[in-house]
């Protein structure tokens, strides 16, 4: 850890206030070492340069020598759940095919046509074979050569070296990834230590439920990093400021990969004055604007169902509340859940793009691949939701893909999060647009609240210079 005297700052101030550890400590449940233990240390103070999200040069360095040797969040299991089920998976130029085996497993495979180069496959489905609309050349669903018309003009052709070339598969947690170039880290060393952390939460049990994506005018990165930090509420989300502890959020990392923003709910903001501000009234702004959680206390549907009782704190009550309706929903005796796990935003972050929240209720993940120039990217978002206790997972639901013109709000299934990611996008062009007219040419964090930021920009570093990838 960097040494640094704390009057100095160095990321060793906090915001005063009702610390993240406080509320561990007050948890009506005992936390788990997940949430107690901190993981943070001194990255240093160094601004990053604005050209990294407007450059193109910068774009080719990523898709030559990072994005072929991350694992990639390609696929969830029950998008693909049948023999014969594929997914196209589309990202930084490269296009593959996510194919589900007849012994379960899943491979991936480079769609393009090995004959003139067309892609194989442009939609999802379900399929034995891959046959090229071209010409006909034809793939097994195991990637191996099965046909072609006019084979008398390609004796030249060994079938054997037709097969379709292979990406790697790791898979964890209902997730499926692939890698494009084989060797380095197996996919639980790269998420280390997320599979631990989620072993409480079990997205293996989750489906897709609702799935919205949008193009958005502003650098993959750029977008990416507006869900890195908290402290954004304050001027961005004002509604959301009578429940939540912004900038009382704790934020922590592990090695080059992965790393977590604490959110708390349930607590006045350290920016809004307490002054008649009962625990009850931060029960009813929660339940009006928090978009995860307004269907999810009260079985009969009545959102506000929810009384502090006397004596009570209100993350105590809705903690209480969202346990009991969890418990019915799924089956699942979770009793020792602790308020925090089924209330707080509990949002990691797996380098380069993936974003799954913990947690026990309805779960976000999000996903962001950049776009045709640097200055737009596809920013995904799914939410995930736990299947009853014994009952089979059932199929993902399709893919709501936004127009050009259309605000998050146009996806209706999003409930209260659509407008929260339309205050997002009002920010995110206006940051392209900055970073192209930079005088200075400098991006400056937060030593603490940005540190998720910073140990991104470290990792990519890492990759742009061979220290890992492609130049190892």
């Amino acid at each position: 850890m960097a040494e640094r005297d704390p009057k100095q700052g160095g990321g060793f101030e906090r915001c005063p206030g009702t610390s993240w550890e406080d509320l561990m400590a007050q948890d009506s449940r005992t936390a788990p070492a997940i949430l107690t233990q901190e993981s943070y240390e001194y990255l240093g103070s160094d601004p990053i340069p604005a050209e990294r999200y407007t450059s193109e040069a910068f774009a080719q360095l990523e898709r030559e020598r990072m994005w072929p040797y991350v694992w990639q969040f390609a696929a969830r299991e029950e998008d693909l759940p049948e023999p014969g089920d594929f997914v196209v998976y589309e990202n930084a130029g490269r296009s593959f095919l996510i194919s589900r085996q007849d012994d379960g497993s899943v491979r991936a495979f480079h769609n393009v046509c090995l004959h003139r180069g067309r892609k194989l496959r442009t939609d999802d489905g379900s399929a034995d074979t891959f046959q090229c609309p071209f010409h006909g050349f034809t793939w097994k669903k195991d990637g191996s050569f099965s046909h072609m018309p006019c084979s008398w003009d390609f004796k030249h052709l060994d079938p054997k070296e037709l097969t379709l070339p292979e990406a790697e598969v790791g898979r964890w947690g209902g997730y499926i990834f692939l890698r494009e170039e084989p060797g380095g880290p197996t996919l639980e060393e790269f998420l280390a230590p997320l599979p631990e952390h989620f072993k409480r939460w079990r997205h293996e049990e989750c489906t897709t439920v609702i799935w919205v994506a949008k193009e958005v005018p502003a650098n993959w990165k750029v977008t990416a990093e507006a869900f890195m930090e908290a402290w954004h509420t304050v001027v961005t989300h004002p509604q959301l400021l009578p429940f939540s502890g912004d900038a009382n959020s704790a934020y922590w990392f592990w090695g080059d990969n992965v790393n977590v923003n604490l959110v708390p709910f349930g607590v006045l903001s350290p920016h809004l004055d307490p002054d008649g501000k009962t625990q009850q009234w931060i029960v009813d702004e929660f339940i009006k604007y928090n978009g995860r959680s307004a269907d999810n206390y009260d079985p009969s549907g009545d959102p506000y169902a929810v009384t502090v009782p006397e004596g009570q704190t209100a993350r105590e009550a809705l903690g209480a509340a969202m346990r009991k309706t969890y418990e019915e929903q799924t089956g699942y005796d979770h009793s020792e859940a602790t308020d925090a796990e089924l209330l707080d935003a509990l949002v990691y972050n797996v380098f380069p793009n993936f974003a799954p929240w913990g947690g026990y209720m309805p779960n976000i993940v999000y996903r962001w691949k950049p776009g045709k120039t640097p200055d737009t990217c596809i920013m995904e978002v799914r939410i995930l939701s736990r299947v009853k206790k014994g009952e089979p997972i059932p199929r993902s639901c399709e893919l709501h893909m936004l127009g050009p013109d259309e605000p998050w709000t146009a996806a209706a299934e999003l409930g209260g999060l659509g407008p929260v990611f339309e205050q997002d996008m009002e920010n995110l062009p206006f940051v392209q647009q900055g970073l192209h007219c930079s005088k200075n040419g400098k991006v400056q964090l937060a030593d603490y609240q940005e540190i998720r930021i910073r140990q991104f920009h470290q990792t990519m570093d890492k990759y742009i210079d061979g220290e890992l990838g492609a130049r190892r």
